[in-house]
């Protein structure tokens, strides 16, 4: 039976298009998706693909202001959208926007299933403060059913009062095909590739924003700490821009001998080059609700050294079988990792093939699997 799906979420995010692609092909799902904005330019600059969608939507007027760490966003029209889409059930993008605490009441007075689709885990910084717990709480007791990017945003929706049998496991995920095939052919056209992003000739990867709670200052400490011939034929290259990187810069150019190289940032058309010539990413965050950049050097055949707290490694990453796990600020341990990977250039690409393997079950496909499974279970298929 086809139930129709209303979906609000914040930005046309590259990330989510193919899930919402592959939800909208299922003959079970007929889907609308109502986004509050088209980009978040003050965080992303990413593209908007709107040339690869395939599937209803639409983008509300919106209003936004940052307001030092917090993003301020109001919309108009939520309600009119909503009445327009007729849906048989709601699913959330979270929880912090006005437009989400209008859907949740408009679905309460239409008699509509509400659904949460979370990623929030036990480990995010902001669970200490007492009143993001309250609203969380508060809105987890207006849902019927829950989307749960895994195991880890899973186990803290049950520490939220959620029962396990109304959460659905829909793991993050990417396109797996156009990484993996983008970064097979990019190794193809290695000596260009290094020319046109000035890469070394071998290197540690770290992607994300430049900014202290992702870790990057230890990840330059612990480059640092490498005996000095291993960091002459050893570089470490960021991938991403954000307010630390002149100070990570300067801090960079003391370390001697060594390669430090910044891309900024780089589209998706062209990571999975840098991705495919590095020897491992390292995910060095303080905190964070999943992590799709490991999807992605996943997809690349790159073995993963991430922080435990990282919302994706309870997932993806085993310990010693495609990666290594570290505690979050622990320099010793981001070396010894390296370390270790540098040791064993034969256990290093093992690693990167087992990763490859892993990440097989975390397609857009499957992601749509799990939002169609609670989709059925909020219309009343499931029990």
């Amino acid at each position: 039976m086809t139930r129709r799906l209303a979906i609000l979420t914040e930005i046309i995010a590259p990330y989510r298009i193919p899930v919402f692609n592959a939800l909208a092909a299922r003959s079970d799902v007929d889907l609308h998706v109502i986004f509050l904005s088209e980009n978040d330019p003050s965080l992303r600059q990413w593209h908007v693909y709107k040339n690869e969608i395939r599937f209803s939507y639409e983008v509300l007027p919106a209003w936004r202001r940052r307001l030092g760490r917090y993003n301020l966003l109001l919309n108009w029209g939520v309600s009119s959208a909503l009445r327009r889409a007729r849906p048989d059930a709601l699913l959330c993008g979270g929880y912090s926007y006005m437009a989400a605490w209008q859907s949740a009441f408009w679905a309460k007075r239409h008699r509509v299933p509400l659904l949460l689709w979370s990623e929030s885990t036990a480990l995010d910084l902001r669970r200490s403060h007492g009143i993001v717990e309250f609203i969380k709480r508060r809105f987890r007791m207006r849902c019927q059913a829950f989307v749960a990017a895994g195991r880890a945003s899973r186990d803290y929706l049950i520490a939220l009062g959620a029962t396990d049998g109304t959460i659905f496991i829909a793991p993050d995920a990417v396109d797996v095909e156009f990484f993996a095939a983008a970064a097979a052919k990019a190794r193809q056209q290695e000596r260009e590739i290094r020319v046109r992003h000035n890469l070394p000739p071998r290197y540690f990867l770290c992607v994300g924003r430049l900014i202290k709670e992702k870790g990057v200052f230890e990840l330059l400490e612990a480059y640092a700490k490498l005996e000095a011939p291993v960091r002459s034929r050893m570089g470490l290259v960021f991938v991403g821009d954000g307010t630390a990187r002149d100070e990570l810069a300067q801090r960079a150019a003391e370390i001697r001998p060594g390669v430090v190289r910044f891309c900024g940032w780089v589209h998706r058309e062209q990571i999975p080059e840098i991705y495919a010539l590095a020897e491992a990413l390292v995910f060095p965050t303080y905190s964070d609700p999943w992590g799709l950049v490991v999807n992605e050097a996943m997809a690349c055949r790159l073995p993963i050294i991430a922080s435990q707290v990282a919302g994706c490694v309870p997932d993806l990453l085993q310990d010693g079988w495609n990666g290594f796990a570290v505690r979050p600020r622990d320099v010793d341990a981001l070396e010894g990792a390296m370390q270790a990977l540098l040791n064993n250039a034969e256990s290093g690409t093992q690693m990167g093939s087992h990763s490859f393997l892993r990440v097989q079950g975390y397609t857009p496909e499957t992601c749509a699997a799990g939002i169609a499974q609670a989709l059925a279970f909020a219309a009343g298929e499931l029990s």
